[in-house]
């Protein structure tokens, strides 16, 4: 295709911080770009160039977009895949509408993966109380996952032992779910992957991921791993992408076991929460790379020049712990006060337990001193596991 030029208009679907970042690398590169969102302040709209507030299948929404938009993408996962092809009939779509609705269904995901030779952990597909009531015993303990909609730890139930698993089917209300036996694990890693329309693909470093409660709280990069698994989780990201025929940019979720195997967890076909780190430590961010793949530019160098930790920051940081209902600015000259700390906030209103709301990135000349004001950030801002960063 040739390359749409800047000063067009590139649309996306999704207005939460991810569209944001988009949005602000697309418009650094001289694009101006429409966010078609039904929040009416969400995120993204408010730097967006244009906010069309509409549902994400509200035909004459999308119509609006596609006459505007020589291009589109998306922002989050969960936007209907209808949305995405019925914009395909007018313009550019980064990722098609087949790719993301492999992802949307942890179903279809585990069978796509498995079907095309990449390594998954032992599960079982449960689409009813029968299926569940007779899951096999090897699989618990384990975690049982609707197979649509779920994120940050929703969607999901702990089950310890198979006779467990009956019940926590129930309270996913009989839909369709996954049950995954838990992986002894070393680590998490995800890797970025982008990918354009000659099929030429590239990655960037490993993050190693910890999470709390379900969500993403920190991500180290480059992962402290061996530099052989390195290459070969790299070497699956791209492997998955070429599988999906996949156009933009895509992260892909690891689990490291003890013995050091490398299974994929799961996808995201979208950039991801883990990649934020590139924005401030690659040449190229994820971000500015799906714009790049999305107007048909070429890819750029995914090199890392800094290590990194990011924090995630979630709305507990606005409560003090002293049991005030109303939230309060946390001291951020305190955190900015560590030089090579980098602010991103997400511009949402109105701070909730659990709702992500920036992060920090941690620079440092080592990743043991990106680690050191990591950890620092973390007790500053009373976000609990800084003793455990290590």
């Amino acid at each position: 295709m040739s390359a749409i030029p800047p000063g067009s208009w590139l649309g996306l679907l999704g207005g939460g911080q991810l569209g944001r970042m988009f949005c602000m690398a697309a418009q650094s590169l001289g694009y101006r770009v429409a966010v078609l969102d039904p929040a009416a302040d969400g995120p993204a709209a408010s730097v967006a160039d244009r906010h069309i507030h509409a549902d994400y299948l509200d035909a004459a929404g999308l119509a609006r977009l596609a006459a505007l938009a020589s291009a589109a993408t998306t922002e989050f996962e969960n936007v209907p895949a209808a949305a995405l092809e019925f914009l395909s009939t007018s313009a550019r779509v980064t990722p098609s509408a087949a790719s993301v609705a492999i992802a949307q269904d942890r179903i279809s995901e585990k069978t796509f993966l498995s079907g095309h030779g990449f390594a998954v952990g032992p599960y079982a597909i449960l689409r009813s109380a029968d299926e569940a009531a007779r899951a096999d015993p090897s699989l618990a303990p384990g975690i049982v996952k609707s197979a649509r909609l779920g994120y940050d730890g929703k969607g999901q139930v702990r089950v310890a032992a198979a006779a467990e698993v009956a019940a926590a089917y129930a309270r996913m209300g009989g839909a369709p779910c996954v049950l995954e036996r838990y992986v002894d694990l070393a680590c998490e890693v995800s890797v970025i992957v982008a990918r354009d329309d000659s099929g030429a693909a590239v990655t960037w470093p490993l993050a190693e991921n910890r999470h709390r409660d379900g969500i993403l709280d920190v991500s180290i990069a480059p992962a402290r791993v061996d530099p052989a698994l390195a290459r070969a989780a790299r070497e699956v990201a791209i492997g998955v992408a070429n599988a999906l025929d996949y156009r933009g940019v895509l992260c892909v979720e690891m689990f490291v076991s003890r013995a050091g195997e490398l299974t994929v967890n799961e996808m995201a076909p979208r950039p991801h929460n883990s990649g934020h780190y590139t924005i401030d430590a690659c040449a190229t961010s994820q971000f500015e790379q799906q714009a790049r793949v999305l107007a048909g530019l070429p890819l750029g160098d995914t090199v890392q020049h800094t290590p990194a930790v990011m924090v995630n920051l979630l709305g507990d940081v606005w409560f003090d712990g002293s049991g005030a209902a109303a939230p309060r600015d946390p001291d951020w000259a305190r955190v900015l006060a560590h030089p090579l700390a980098k602010l991103h906030l997400y511009g949402k209103h109105e701070a909730r337990r659990g709702r992500k709301m920036g992060h920090v990135t941690c620079l440092g000349a080592t990743l043991a001193d990106a680690i050191a004001t990591a950890r620092a950030v973390k007790r500053e801002l009373g976000i609990p596991g800084a003793d455990e960063l290590a």
